[in-house]
């Protein structure tokens, strides 16, 4: 293929080739040539273009196929564009040549073809240049037409279509001529043709003015007929054909002279919309011929007219655009109903052309208003539509007032206006779901009147019209909730008034029905006794409705039309009325058989029929019962449910018998009995109806035998048995389009209604699977067949083979004995029914006998050979199914072997289509058919797929093919080459109008990519030819007309994209998906989404910037989509606002997500713009801004000004008025960059930062820098009319003041950033307080009330209080108690929303207090004054003042919630103990709703309701009881279970209680962490056990075993404490917990010292010196695990160490000995957590006896000898790492324990202590010789730690002291002078112990040779700091050894150190050059001597008098030293650096 990249054709190359890889070749060229002669110099390209004409011209000769046509002329066409253009005139007289030739043959045709193309294609692209010959050229093709056949007539509409639009007005001679032609294939039988015709005039139409307007009606009247017999395609076409010309009529300006020759007037809007009704409602025949036909009463109206010009209607407002629509609203709207109203009867016939007429009007309102208007614009036309409403009812109203005898007459007016009320109310009731709670001012206006002219209408006599009400009135509760139970109150009302009127009884109980199903689309629900309502309403109704025979139907209907709404509620509800359902149910039929007898011969049809009725609705509410509430379905319910059931059978069977006697009024009630009660048994499982089954299935075959069966009923039956991609080649009708709310009525047939609500009332309460459209039940008559068939699959594979075998023949005799229509439907039946039952027995995995199998076979064999297409499609999944379930290969062979006999021998297309269909079903149900078959499947495939006579065959074996590559897999691989190029050759042969071949070309291209998978990455040359042959498929479909074929086209190349990203061309994918982005296919659209979604994920930026590289570069991008503009992320969210499909809409959301995820940061001020003009373009945005630079300082107004004024400039806003739901994906994605931003640049959370990055660089963009716009954005958001807005512009606040909070105000220190937004954030949050607001905006309002006073942004008292107040409003609500909570939702949502505001307040108690501590804490310790301003504002206390202010009132309901709290988290088994009618905040029956609000803010309170009983100190008895600052209310609140006892609880009780209380909340919760806990919650938790034990009375309870189960209480609570640790990595957690294990250790301490106290006071002081035994271990020292507090505390401490540490953990490392591993540092969080543990561990010993302290000793000292061990590394300066002085400070605390002293451990202790010393000196003998790596100063300073904390008789062991002398002598011989020094340190604590045991040896060991190396100094001068610091010390060490020494020894002593010091001396020369080292030591000596000399001054004087040069020296010191006395800066350093060395000294000696 290489070879074909060149300018010229490679000839030779080519000419080697076999002939489908010449046409490859070829193909391959031309394409790249096209991007080639772009890219080419201008004068290259005329060097070689006589070559290349040449070329291109011998290449039209040679019969090139569709594809390559079409490129060549493209070729040519811009050769001769860039070229030169001499010759391009005999390039058309060429062309015309061969159009002309007489050459008749079928190989001509391909060159004639591409001659008509190339001339379309140079006339397009040379435009006027070849005006002279246009006439010429025209003729010809025009005249060639007359001859050609449909491919030819085709392609001459297109080049014609093509010369049109290159010449523009030049063609106008021309315009008559090609509109005749035009209109004779606008009518013909090819669909292709139409097609292309259409797009021919649509060109036309630009230039020839009379297209509309003279000739306006015969281009109306010709579309008309168009449409007849027209397929989906042309129906796209010419609807936009007809709707663009109507109305360019409509807005065409007064035409000038050239127009007014053709005698053109303007047309007006009611002419227009005449005409198009005239369509619609006598179809394509004239005025005359409909007249007729009416007066013979037969239709004229073909349902494919009907639905064409409905499109037209939609296209003829959409190309006007909404602001005319908006304009001619009314106009539009009185036009648009009166197609329906029965005054033009010719549409509305019959009830079937009713139905359809009906959708039409609905799908014209619904495509116009809901797509085009924006939601002020949707308002004003719901006004409208309830002004037309209110017309018709006072004409019905007239009517039914009226008593005259015309009242007859008249009704046909009530008759009239069913139709145009029906479509009215369903078009209000939709508006106003899409609308949801912007549509509030609506409901409000009293002068529309909205609710109470739907209301009305559920009294019209009409029942559609009462559903349609009924429907309309539940899409108004889905979309405002608010009127939920004031509508359902009404209409219950309504019913108990009216309950004598039929018409009452019904419409109002068809608008309870509706309501109650809306409450499954309000999580708020609906008050929990509104069930027992509607549940006694409906018993009344059904009791009574035998009283007066004038209701008794309409009562029964709507009493079990009520009962089975009511199950939709769920469980929680139903629950209590399950026992008076079943009653009802259980009287319904009659007990036994013989009742049934009786009851037959009694009655009459009226009473059979309301018989019927109520059973049907009995049996309904029990599908509904068992579809709603599975729960309550228990065996005794289930055993109480089946009694009725045999009977209910019985009357099955009898109903024939019925029938005959009492007359065919029964049949729609015997039709409905019959459905409803085959729906149950589907639902129920068949062992419950055992004894019937035979009974069952022979009536089911009756059913499905039935002589009156539809077989146009296909369509309804079949698809749900097929495979969906099946689907795909039968049909367009099948695949899911935009239209497909009116395509469905076509697949039915014109016999055939399509669904509509009046067949089934009691689909009005059921969730609607196409989302807010209306249900659309089927009538009974097919819903009974689908139910039967479903039915029949169960039931045939629950009865005994005989029986099975019997039953299908009998069915097989059927088929056979029937003729005709009927016989297809029975044989239609037939096979749904054998369907049901083998995926029933697949599923449930049986098996079949074998006559069973023979039977089903030939059942499935003639159904495979039917003329039905959907029919074949079944059978074909049938005969795979059949294969699955008997899963025997030899068998499945028989199988295929039967296909292929019979595709070998037929030559019919249903059999060729139904058995290669039958092969692939085969391939995919079971994997393959093994290797053998898998060759000839595939070469009978191959030979149907070529056989380009039919269409269809081919269609159907590709698409066979397809699945037999998908399932072979790797076994394919063999036939990939073989296939590739058949795929290949058909694309590049089969003509582009059979698009369905192309489809399934795509679909085996696309299951080959698959299959290649990865491999598509490979370099070889086989790869590299297959890769190659897929981009060629990929393009021939690219370039295809069929939007279809493109899908295709690029699914495929999104697989190859995924296998192989480098070899797919970005650049031409992107620029392919974004003109096809708003595709008026929805298959198209769906293709592009997807493939989009795929490619961001991996190269957002990329395919970002290739779409708005083409947006600039191209001109014909779809104009709908604004990439130049807003960029592909802006054209995808204006898309994702206009469009409703699903699928479509979150694959556009997932697609925004990725791109957002990686591009939002880089492009930071895109991404915020694109957001904030969505959500500033809202209809209400001047009202929303008004408020919004109130707080802006001077710098920010300009740009405010900018974004305030950005709709007014002229220029149209990219999103104009986008919907609710766009905008709350717009807030959502505020929220996202934030997030995305939090893990990128610190910059964005900085201010400082971002400002100074932004100056050294202006591209950098940072979020702080946008903080004003992020504050708009919420703000616009949160006051927005639509709720779902408002809580997501709540959450972005929320999240704007979490991470914006602390971002400190660079300009005001000891300001934020955020202060300056203090009035936005409140204007935000103040709405959301309202009465009216519903509770979970409350809710989400008070988390940011919350946060945002917790944030310490707010400083101003008087700021604080504005805020504080939102939240003591809602405590005053909730104080109010019940009364005042709204009533119009359910209980917990007041739940919700009164948890919501105590866990603010929570939230603010709990910061207020660590404010009020952190500035107790700052005010001790003085700081600066920024600091103060900052941490201890002003706010610290007045804000817990405010708090406190209502801390009476909030103590008592956190601890009502918390006792909820408590209640609600029992298991189940306690149910039975729990309050009857609820607690505090939730009541018993909501009480599962409720359980999800308390775990959302329980941990809060606890933490508060903690907080605020400790801060009382356990100490007040009567806050809790009485004397509270305002009255608690709900009635149930805080009261214990045992009211009546409450008053004479003692204040311990109380506080027992209390305590007990937080205490089994937290370990309830800690114990069992569900992995769903979250962080707040568990930290909370501990928080809350923290606070609690900060006081002494619960100390006292944790520690003391006094009371029963208390010393277990503090171990259970170190157990479950262990397990969190155990379970929860996160650090802060750990620590959190360690923290309430110490605590618990102090209580423990607190008793056994109190018990230690006492008992040293009872016994006197006769035994002061012993220690009684208290605390654990006793007097054996024993401790239990499990009973033991120390053994749990230790278990917890070494699971702590060991997991930071794991080399502490002996089995671990191999062996008990010490292994010297490396040391290692922890981090900053390990460390902290080991230091926590040590603290911990040195307390224990005093909690346990003598005996017991001697147990855990010598873990205790292991673990913390291990830590110093393992953590001593090497820190530069000497110091010791946090964990070393941990260990050491724990060491210190356990030396100095009592028990080291107690009499009974002492001697215990110390031989365990002196094994510690040796452990410690140990660590320096060199074991693998890792010992240097240790610290010896963390070694030296433990050694130090123990000699100077334990008693003499440990370290005065010989062998132990003279090894810590040696370590220090080492130390002192060190070259590390860091070591040196800290050395001086330690000893210099030792020498002044005040033991002389102790220190003496020291002194004499170490003394001596500390004075040798001072004296050493002299001779080599100190040269740095470290030195000098080593000398200080050392003097220090000799100064503190005067001082200690004995007064004899004293002056010898201080005669050593005389000398040293003099030699450090400098004199008056030498002290001008000294270094400063040697200055600062010169300082240093001299003032030791100036303290020296007069403490000693005799030794002093001797000193000097022995040595006259010691003397001299000093004296010439001095004397140096005064005169430079005026520097005083060495004096001063010397003294810092003393001071600096005393600092170290206390840090580090312990």
């Amino acid at each position: 293929m290489e070879l074909a990249h060149s300018l010229l054709l490679n000839e030779e190359a080519s000419s080697q080739l076999g002939e489908v890889q010449k046409a490859e070749f070829i193909f391959e060229w031309l394409r790249y040539l096209e991007k080639l002669l772009l890219a080419t110099n201008r004068a290259d390209v005329r060097e070689k273009q006589k070559a290349l004409v040449e070329q291109l011209l011998s290449l039209l000769n040679s019969s090139p196929g569709p594809p390559t046509r079409k490129l060549l002329a493209q070729n040519l066409a811009i050769l001769y564009s860039i070229g030169d253009t001499f010759s391009v005139y005999e390039t058309i007289v060429k062309c015309n040549d061969l159009i002309r030739s007489k050459d008749d043959s079928p190989s001509y045709l391909p060159t004639k073809l591409a001659a008509v193309v190339c001339l379309g294609a140079l006339y397009k692209k040379l435009g006027r240049i070849l005006a002279n010959a246009f006439t010429d050229t025209v003729g010809n093709i025009l005249k060639a037409m007359k001859s050609a056949e449909s491919q030819g007539r085709y392609e001459i509409m297109l080049s014609l279509q093509s010369m049109l639009t290159g010449l523009g007005a030049a063609a106008a001679p021309c315009h008559r001529d090609v509109y005749k032609a035009a209109r004779s294939c606008l009518t013909d039988r090819s669909m292709a043709v139409r097609c292309a015709a259409a797009k021919c005039l649509l060109e036309l139409q630009n230039e020839a003015i009379f297209m509309w307007s003279t000739d306006l009606d015969s281009v109306a009247t010709l579309c008309f007929k168009s449409f007849e017999g027209s397929n989906y395609d042309v129906r796209i076409s010419v609807s936009k054909l007809l709707g663009t010309v109507l109305a360019k009529a409509v807005i065409a300006k007064h035409p000038g002279a050239a127009a007014s020759r053709q005698n053109a007037c303007r047309v007006s809007l009611e002419e227009v919309l005449e005409l198009l009704g005239t369509g619609f409602l006598r179809g394509s025949s004239g005025f005359l011929r409909a007249s007729g036909d009416m007066l013979k009463g037969s239709s004229s109206v073909s349902r494919d007219v009907r639905v064409g010009v409905t499109q037209a209607y939609v296209v003829f407002v959409s190309t006007l655009g909404g602001a005319w629509l908006e304009k001619n609203f009314a106009v539009f709207l009185s036009h648009t109903l009166s197609l329906v109203s029965q005054l033009n009867s010719k549409a509305t016939q019959t009830q079937t052309d009713a139905v359809c007429c009906r959708r039409c009007v609905s799908f014209i309102l619904r495509a116009t208003i809901g797509g085009l208007l924006g939601e002020k614009a949707q308002i004003a036309a719901a006004k409208d539509i309830c002004q037309a409403i209110w017309k018709l009812k006072k004409v019905v109203d007239a009517v039914l007032s009226d008593g005259n005898l015309e009242t007859r007459l008249s009704s046909t007016d009530v008759a009239a206006s069913q139709h145009v009320l029906v479509c009215a109310l369903q078009e209000l009731g939709n508006l106003i779901h899409g609308l949801g709670t912007t549509a509030a001012p609506l409901l409000q206006e009293s002068s529309t009147g909205l609710l109470d002219g739907v209301i009305s209408m559920t009294l019209h006599p009409s029942v559609s019209v009462r559903l349609a009400a009924a429907w309309c009135l539940h899409c108004i509760a889905v979309a405002l909730p608010s009127q939920l139970t004031p509508l359902l109150d009404r209409c219950l009302d309504r019913i108990a008034t009216l309950k004598s009127s039929p018409e009452a009884v019904a419409g109002f109980s068809f608008a309870v029905a509706a309501l109650l199903g809306a409450v499954a689309h309000c999580p708020l629900g609906i008050p929990h006794g509104k069930g027992k309502i509607v549940m006694a309403l409906a018993e009344d109704l059904l009791c009574s409705a035998a009283q007066n025979s004038r209701l008794s139907l309409q009562r029964t209907q709507a009493g079990w039309l009520l009962i089975a709404a009511l199950m939709t509620l769920g469980p929680a509800v139903v629950s209590r009325h399950l026992a008076r359902v079943l009653l009802l149910w259980k009287c319904v039929f009659p007990a036994s058989p013989k009742d049934l007898e009786t009851e037959k011969s009694r009655g009459d049809s009226f009473t059979w029929q309301v018989t019927l009725e109520g059973r049907a609705g009995a049996l309904c509410a029990v599908k509904s019962l068992i579809s709603h509430c599975g729960d309550l379905l228990t065996e005794e319910v289930i055993q109480r449910l089946l009694p009725p059931l045999p009977c209910a059978v019985d009357l099955l069977t009898q109903l024939s018998s019925i029938l005959k006697t009492y007359g065919s009024s029964l049949k729609t009630p015997s039709v409905v009995y019959r459905q409803r009660l085959y729906e149950l048994l589907i639902l129920l499982p068949p062992e419950t109806y055992k004894g019937n089954l035979s009974a069952i299935l022979k009536e089911l075959t009756a059913e499905l035998t039935a002589p009156d069966a539809q077989a146009a009923a296909s369509a309804c039956l079949l698809p749900a048995l097929c495979h969906p991609d099946d689907l795909l080649i039968l049909s367009p009708l099948l695949q899911e389009t935009d239209h497909r709310f009116i395509e469905e009525q076509l697949l039915l047939g014109n016999g055939v209604a399509c669904g509509s609500l009046e067949y089934d009332p009691y689909s009005v309460y059921e969730k609607d699977v196409g989302g807010d459209s209306v249900p659309k039940p089927l009538p009974p008559a097919l819903s009974v067949s689908n139910s039967a068939s479903k039915l029949f699959g169960v039931v045939c594979a629950h009865v005994e083979e005989a029986e099975r075998i019997l039953i299908l023949e009998q069915l097989l005799t059927s088929i056979k004995h029937s003729k005709g229509a009927r016989q297809q439907a029975v044989q239609l039946h037939v096979v749904c029914a054998i369907s049901n039952l083998l995926k029933y027995v697949a599923g449930s995995k049986q098996s079949l006998g074998p006559e069973v199998r023979r039977l089903v076979l030939t059942l499935v064999l003639g159904a495979l050979e039917s003329p039905n297409p959907l029919l074949r499609c079944a059978a074909s999944e049938a005969w795979a199914r059949l294969a699955q379930v008997v899963d025997d290969g030899a068998f499945t062979a028989g199988l295929a072997q039967v296909s292929f006999d019979k595709l070998k021998s037929a030559r019919d297309v249903v059999t060729r289509t139904g058995h290669s269909l039958a092969l692939g079903s085969l391939h995919r149900y079971l994997g393959g058919i093994g290797p053998q078959h898998l060759s000839s499947c595939i070469g009978v495939l191959y030979t149907l797929s070529q056989d380009s006579t039919s269409p269809d065959v081919q269609t159907w074996a590709l698409h066979s093919l397809s699945l037999t590559i998908d399932s072979a897999g790797a076994l394919y691989h063999v036939h990939v080459e073989p296939t590739l190029s058949l795929i290949t050759m058909l694309l590049l042969n089969v003509p582009p109008t059979h698009a369905e071949v192309h489809q399934s070309l795509g679909r085996c291209l696309n299951a080959l990519i698959t299959t290649l998978g990865p491999e598509l990455q490979g370099n070889n040359t086989s790869v590299s030819t297959l890769r190659t042959s897929c981009l060629l498929g990929c393009a021939v479909m690219q370039d295809n007309p069929g939007c279809l074929v493109q899908a295709q086209a690029i699914s495929c190349l999104q697989q190859l994209h995924m296998f192989a990203p480098r070899h797919v061309n970005l650049s031409s994918l992107v620029s392919c998906l974004c003109v096809n982005l708003c595709s008026p296919y929805l298959l198209l659209r769906r293709a592009v989404l997807a493939c989009l979604r795929q490619l961001v994920q991996r190269e957002a930026v990329e395919v970002s910037e290739h779409a708005v590289l083409l947006a600039r570069n191209s001109r014909d991008l779809a104009a709908d989509a604004n990439i130049k503009e807003v960029g592909l992320e802006g054209a995808l969210l204006a898309l994702l606002d206009k469009e409703t499909d699903k699928s479509l809409c979150q694959d556009i959301r997932e697609t925004l997500h990725h791109m957002l995820t990686s591009m939002a940061v880089e492009k930071l001020s895109f991404w915020l713009k694109l957001c904030r003009d969505v959500l500033a373009a809202s209809a209400d945005f001047t009202a929303v801004t008004c408020l919004d630079t109130t707080q802006e300082e001077e710098g920010d107004r300009g740009d405010d000004a900018s974004v305030l004024t950005s709709r007014s400039d002229g220029k149209p806003h990219p999103f104009s008025n986008p919907r609710w739901a766009t905008r709350v994906f717009a807030a959502d994605c505020v929220c996202r960059i934030i997030n995305q931003c939090e893990n990128a640049n610190r910059a964005h959370f900085d201010i400082a930062l971002a400002q100074e990055m932004k100056k050294s660089d202006s591209r950098n963009d940072f979020l702080v820098l946008h903080l004003a716009d992020l504050i708009r954005m919420a703000f616009m958001a949160a006051t927005d009319h639509s709720d779902q807005l408002r809580l997501s512009g709540l959450d972005t606040l929320l999240v704007v003041i979490r991470r914006f909070a602390d971002i400190a105000e660079p300009e005001f220190p000891g300001h934020v950033i955020l202060e300056q937004y203090q009035a936005n954030v409140g204007a935000a949050l103040r709405p959301a307080f309202t009465s009216e607001t519903p509770p979970d905006i409350t809710a989400k309002a008070c988390q940011v009330c919350s946060a945002w006073i917790a944030s310490g942004v707010v400083r101003d008292l008087g700021d604080l209080r504005r805020v504080h107040q939102l939240l003591v409003s809602s405590l005053m609500k909730v104080q109010a108690g019940k009364e005042a909570l709204s009533h119009l939702y359910n209980e917990s949502a007041s739940t919700m929303e009164i948890l919501a505001v105590l866990k603010a307040w929570a939230e603010v108690y709990i910061i207020a207090v660590q404010r009020h501590k952190s500035h107790k804490q700052t005010s001790k310790t003085p700081i600066n004054s920024e600091d103060s301003v900052r941490s201890g504002s002003p706010s610290a206390d007045c804000l817990l003042d405010l708090v406190c202010a209502d801390l009476g009132t909030l103590s008592k309901l956190w601890l009502a919630a918390l006792q909820d709290f408590a209640l609600l988290t029992l298991p189940a088994e306690f149910a039975s103990q729990l309050p009857v009618e609820g607690g505090a905040f939730y009541t018993a029956e909501t009480s599962e709703n409720a359980k999800l609000h308390y775990h959302s803010s329980w941990a809060l309170i606890l933490h508060a309701a903690a907080l605020w009983l400790t801060s009382t100190g356990f100490t007040d008895p009567d806050e809790g009881v009485a004397n509270l600052s305002r009255p608690v209310t709900p009635t149930s609140m805080c009261q214990d279970s045992s009211s009546s006892g409450a008053a004479v609880k003692s204040p311990e009780d109380v506080y027992t209680d209390r305590f007990h209380l937080i205490l089994g909340i937290s370990v309830e919760f800690l114990c069992s962490l569900r992995s769903d806990a979250t962080m707040e919650s568990i930290t909370a938790c501990l928080q809350a056990l923290q606070v609690l034990l900060d006081v002494p009375w619960p100390r006292s309870k944790i520690g003391s075993d006094q009371v029963i189960h208390c010393a277990d209480l503090g171990i259970e609570l170190l157990n479950v404490l262990h397990r969190v640790i155990l379970t929860r990595e996160s650090p802060s957690i750990q620590l959190a917990s360690l923290e309430v294990v110490r605590q618990i250790i102090c209580a423990a301490q607190e008793h056994v010292k109190e018990k230690r106290r006492s008992a040293e006071v009872d016994d006197g002081a006769s035994e002061k010196e012993t220690v009684p035994e208290f605390g654990e271990g006793k007097d054996t020292g024993g401790l239990v695990p499990g009973k033991s507090l120390v053994f749990a505390t230790l278990e917890l401490c070494v699971c702590i160490l060991v997991r930071q540490l794991p080399e502490l953990n002996p089995k671990l490392t191999g062996s008990p000995r010490v292994k010297a591993a490396k040391p290692q540092t922890l981090s900053e969080e390990g460390s902290r957590l080991v230091t926590a543990a040590l603290v911990i561990l040195a307390e224990l010993p005093v909690v346990c006896s003598p005996e017991g302290s001697i147990s855990i000793l010598p873990t205790i000292l292991y673990l913390a000898i291990g830590v110093l061990r393992e953590t001593a590394v090497k820190l530069p300066g000497g110091q010791l790492s946090s964990t070393v002085t941990a260990s050491l400070q724990a060491l210190k605390g356990i030396l100095t324990s009592p028990m080291a002293r107690a009499e009974k451990s002492h001697a215990a202790w110390t031989s365990l202590l002196q094994n510690a010393l040796a452990t410690v000196l140990d660590c320096w003998s060199p074991v693998d010789g890792a010992s240097q790596d240790l610290d010896e100063v963390s070694l030296l300073a433990a050694v130090t730690v123990f000699i100077l904390s334990t008693s003499p008789e440990v370290t005065t062991v010989p062998c132990l002291q003279k090894s810590c002398i040696e370590k220090f002598k080492a130390a002192l011989e060190s070259g590390d002078p860091v070591v040196q020094m800290k050395t001086y340190q330690l000893l210099h604590s030792i020498f002044q112990y005040p033991n002389p045991a102790i220190s003496y040896p020291y002194i004499y060991s170490l003394a001596s040779s500390i004075v040798e190396k001072l004296q050493e100094i002299d001779k080599r001068k100190p040269e740095d700091t470290a030195e000098l610091h080593i000398i200080q010390e050392g003097i220090k060490v000799l100064g503190a050894l005067v001082t200690v020494a004995e007064e004899q020894h004293r002056s010898q002593l201080v005669a050593c150190l005389l000398p040293v010091l003099i030699s450090f001396l400098l004199d008056e020369n030498a002290l001008g050059s000294a270094s400063s080292v040697r200055r600062s030591l010169h300082d240093f000596a001299l003032q030791n001597l100036m303290q020296i000399g007069p403490r000693h001054s005799s030794v002093f004087r001797n000193v000097m008098a022995s040595s006259p040069a010691l003397k001299a020296r000093l004296e010439a010191a001095v004397k140096g030293n005064q005169e430079s006395v005026r520097v005083e800066l060495p004096s001063k350093h010397a003294k810092s650096l003393g001071r600096n060395s005393s600092i170290q000294l206390k840090t580090h000696f312990l």
